[in-house]
């Protein structure tokens, strides 16, 4: 019987489609003259990808890790660690409205995503339409409470 190799969605596919969508906004973003509210919804598109690549990451270092590869696995975690606080802080200045600040923290994005290769861009309007609205939501959703004692 031969091997069953996996060809459906994995981690990896998922954490590129969250790269090119990185570096496709990031790139919009630079030629972008106005801070509008397609700019932040841009902005806040970008956080989610940010998080998506997180969520990959975890996922495959936890596959790595159930291989007993874990030195792998550590790897992994550590080259990418930074996308979750990135993403959070990015969001924070979405909700504290401080654009320019955004705009420092997209420059040092760039080195990040240098290796993604665009020549034409795939992601829409379509994509980021309302993800600062979602973004606010989320931001809005009081945590869980803890009972007086």
């Amino acid at each position: 019987m031969g091997r069953i190799v996996q060809t459906g969605d994995t981690p990896a596919k998922r954490r590129n489609m969250h790269r090119r969508s990185c570096a496709e906004v990031i790139r919009l973003l630079a030629e972008r003259h106005t801070i509008d509210d397609e700019w932040a919804d841009m902005v806040s598109f970008l956080v989610f990808s940010l998080r998506g690549i997180g969520e990959t990451i975890e996922q495959s270092a936890r596959a790595w890790d159930d291989r007993n590869y874990w030195k792998k696995a550590e790897a992994l975690r550590h080259k990418w660690r930074w996308t979750n606080s990135k993403a959070d802080e990015i969001g924070r200045m979405v909700m504290d409205e401080d654009w320019h600040l955004v705009s420092d923290e997209l420059i040092g994005l760039i080195p990040h995503f240098a290796d993604v290769t665009i020549t034409t861009i795939t992601r829409g309007p379509d994509w980021w339409v309302g993800a600062r609205k979602a973004l606010v939501k989320e931001f809005e959703r009081p945590g869980p409470t803890t009972p007086s004692p």
